[in-house]
C-alpha cells in the first residue's frame, strides 16, 4: 500500500492540475448558464410553503423571516428570547405571511428541538424549508480559559442546535423534497484570533451539511451560507464570555471588527433568498469573502500573520493597543473631521 501511495503522490498532482485547468473554465461557464436559467425559468416560488427559522428574533434570522413573509410563506419562528420573537412574528404577518407561529425554544436542548418540529408539523401539516440560523459567538483567548466546560454552550447552540433540528425535520423535508438553509459563517473557512470555538463550530457545521448533501442527493436541497460581518447583536458587541455568559463588550467589538464593512441584515437576507430560490449549493455574502478563502488556500501564512498582527496587542499590553483599534480610532477621527467641514 505504501508503494501505491508513492505512485499516486507522483502521478496524481500533475494530472489533477492539468484536469483542473482544462475542466474548470468550461465548468464555470456551464455553472453560470445554469444559474441564469434557474433565475429566469426555474426559481423556486416559496409562496404557501412552510418554513422554520431558528434564531429568528434578531439579525439574519429576523431579516429572513421578513423576506419569507413578503413572499407569502407560512412561518414557524424560533428563538429563546420571547418578547422580541413575538414582535418579529407580528411584523412578518404584516409583510405578507399568511400565518406565523412564534415558538420559544432553546435549540441546544434535544427535546425542545423535537417539540418545535412536531409543533410545526401539527399546526401546518408539512415542512418545506428549515433555516438553521441560531448562533452565538464566544470571544476570548483560549489561554485565558479557566473552565473548558464553559465552551460547551456555544458548541451546543451553533453546531448541535442545527443538527438536532435537522434530525427531527429531515423525514418531513424528504416528503416535500424541501431544502435546508444553513447559516454558517465566513469564520468556518477563515480563522480569527479569540474566535477559536466559534470558528470550530462553524467549520463543523459546514462539513456536516456538506456530508448530508451527498447523503441526501436530490431528495433534500442544502444551501450553505457563509456570511461576513452582518449587522446583528454579534456585530454590535454581544459575545459569549469565557464564563459562558452573553455580554455586550463594545471595546472588544471595536478591536475585533474594527473598520470591517458591516452589511445590513436586510441586504444579506435578500441575497440568501435569491440563492435559496435558485437552489444554490453555497453562498458567500458579501462575495469578497471568496478572495480571503483563496488567500487561505494559497497563502495561509500571510493571512494568519496579518490576522494576528491586526487584533492581538503586544505582550503585557491592553487589548485596546491592538492595531485594529488604532486603525478604527483614526478612521473615526477622519470621519468626524470631514463631518465638521461638510455639515
Amino acid at each position: 500500500m505504501d508503494l501505491i501511495n508513492k505512485i499516486i503522490n507522483f502521478v496524481f498532482p500533475p494530472l489533477a492540475l492539468y484536469g483542473l485547468f482544462v475542466f474548470y473554465p468550461t465548468y464555470q461557464r456551464l455553472k453560470s448558464l445554469v444559474s441564469i436559467c434557474r433565475n429566469l425559468f426555474f426559481s423556486e416560488n416559496v409562496a404557501g410553503k412552510v418554513v422554520i427559522i431558528t434564531g429568528a428574533a434578531s439579525g439574519i434570522g429576523e431579516a429572513m423571516a421578513y423576506e419569507y413573509g413578503r413572499k407569502g410563506a407560512y412561518l414557524a419562528l424560533v428563538d429563546i428570547s420571547g418578547e422580541p420573537l413575538f414582535q418579529v412574528a407580528a411584523l412578518a404577518e404584516l409583510y405578507g405571511s399568511p400565518q406565523v407561529i412564534p415558538l420559544v425554544a432553546d435549540v441546544s436542548k434535544l427535546q425542545e428541538c423535537q417539540w418545535l418540529i412536531q409543533t410545526t408539523l401539527l399546526h401546518f401539516g408539512i415542512l418545506d424549508h428549515l433555516v438553521t440560523n441560531a448562533g452565538v459567538a464566544p470571544l476570548y483567548l483560549f489561554e485565558d480559559m479557566d473552565d473548558l466546560s464553559m465552551a460547551a454552550p456555544a458548541l451546543d447552540i451553533n453546531f448541535w442546535g442545527s443538527v438536532y433540528c435537522t434530525f427531527f425535520a429531515f423525514p418531513y423535508l424528504k416528503k416535500s423534497r424541501g431544502r435546508i438553509v444553513v447559516i454558517a459563517s465566513g469564520c468556518g473557512y477563515i480563522a480569527a484570533p479569540r474566535l477559536s470555538f466559534y470558528c470550530a463550530s462553524k467549520a463543523a457545521v459546514i462539513a456536516f451539511y456538506e456530508t448530508l448533501r451527498i447523503e441526501f442527493g436530490s431528495e433534500i436541497g442544502v444551501t450553505i451560507v457563509a456570511p461576513g460581518v452582518i449587522d446583528s447583536e454579534l456585530s454590535r458587541g454581544k459575545f459569549m464570555t469565557k464564563e459562558g455568559e452573553l455580554r455586550v463588550d463594545q471595546e472588544l467589538r471595536d478591536v475585533q471588527i474594527s473598520v470591517l464593512p458591516v452589511e445590513s441584515a436586510d441586504r444579506c437576507a435578500k441575497e440568501i433568498m435569491r440563492s435559496v430560490c435558485r437552489g444554490d449549493r453555497y453562498l458567500l455574502e458579501p462575495a469578497w469573502i471568496g478572495c480571503l478563502i483563496l488567500w487561505k488556500v494559497f497563502c495561509s501564512e500571510v493571512l494568519d500573520s496579518v490576522g494576528r498582527w491586526l487584533v492581538m496587542a503586544g505582550p503585557a499590553l491592553p487589548r485596546t493597543e491592538a492595531p485594529s483599534k488604532k486603525i478604527l480610532n483614526v478612521a473615526n477621527a477622519l470621519r468626524a473631521l470631514f463631518s465638521s467641514r461638510h455639515p
